[in-house]
């Protein structure tokens, strides 16, 4: 068994799978590989079934959702006993020594005391020229690069996620709540009410394949919508006040974008509340969803 346990989520993901995998299989920092599958229909998982025999294969049929995907992988790095787990998205991929500096940057970060429990490469577009505009929005307003070289962050995407074990014994798998978007912001905020930091090492570097895809105007909306579930769901929040403030938000939202999208998402995030606080206060709890 390596030290690291990287994890990759996988849905019909042919056109970057073989880049992905590869870039874990040629790092100097040997590593094992766990695919979990969200039911492909386009040979994703034959593919890695016959290319990368040695990959822990996966397949979930009812495609359950990137979150619980994942929640499959680090239940089996826990009771494995990885010291490391990569989350490593299907469109992403690695250099040959990322992981080796992660590590190297988790071991530095214990030295003088720093308590991260997340650390991410520099995430790049696909030309290794500029950074992903998502994630450099978030970099550019953080803290100054420590000692050890991290970067505390505000948040940072699970495309590129080194969690050290006890981190994640600690959080959980990622929260029920959430099937696609807003879990890895809530993952972030239930590890630092368990006081873990996390953040960016300025000399790692992978890419996050992504730049070149439209975004409709209704997704941007319902994007924006699931931020409110995010903000309900965060256990450092007092949640009495939360619904009421994120409706608000709603209606200012649907006003100053035009669009109908919020306004008919109030009666849902309403209805789901119940089981909204339900969950945030489980998340609280040690491994929580795992």
């Amino acid at each position: 068994m390596n030290k690291v346990l990287v994890i990759v989520v996988t849905y019909n993901g042919m056109k970057w799978i073989e880049r992905c995998l590869y870039s874990v299989a040629m790092s100097r920092l040997k590593a094992d590989i766990m695919v979990v599958d969200n039911g492909s229909t386009d040979g994703t998982p034959q593919y890695v079934q016959e290319e990368f025999p040695d990959a822990i294969l996966r397949i979930l049929p009812d495609n359950p959702g990137f979150g619980a995907a994942n929640n499959v992988g680090m239940r089996y790095a826990l009771e494995k006993g990885y010291p490391y787990v990569y989350l490593l998205n299907q469109d992403a991929w690695i250099k040959n020594d990322t992981l080796g500096k992660l590590v190297e940057a988790f071991e530095a970060s214990d030295r003088l005391g720093e308590h991260y429990g997340v650390i991410s490469p520099m995430q790049m577009q696909a030309g290794w020229e500029r950074a992903d505009e998502n994630f450099l929005k978030y970099y550019r307003v953080s803290a100054p690069i420590s000692e050890s070289g991290l970067k505390e962050i505000e948040f940072v995407m699970a495309a590129h996620w080194m969690i050290r074990s006890e981190c994640l014994q600690q959080v959980g798998g990622f929260s029920p709540a959430f099937k696609q978007y807003g879990e890895d912001d809530n993952w972030l905020h239930r590890a630092k009410y368990h006081n873990w930091r996390y953040g960016v090492y300025n000399d790692a570097y992978a890419v996050h394949d992504r730049a070149k895809r439209q975004v409709s105007k209704e997704k941007r909306m319902n994007l924006k919508c699931v931020a409110t579930v995010v903000k309900v769901s965060d256990p450092n929040a007092c949640g009495a006040w939360r619904i009421v403030r994120e409706v608000l938000e709603l209606v200012g939202m649907s006003v100053k974008n035009a669009s109908l999208i919020p306004m008919k998402y109030i009666p849902v995030l309403i209805k789901r509340y119940p089981e909204l606080k339900r969950l945030r206060e489980e998340s609280k709890s040690k491994g929580a969803f795992l």
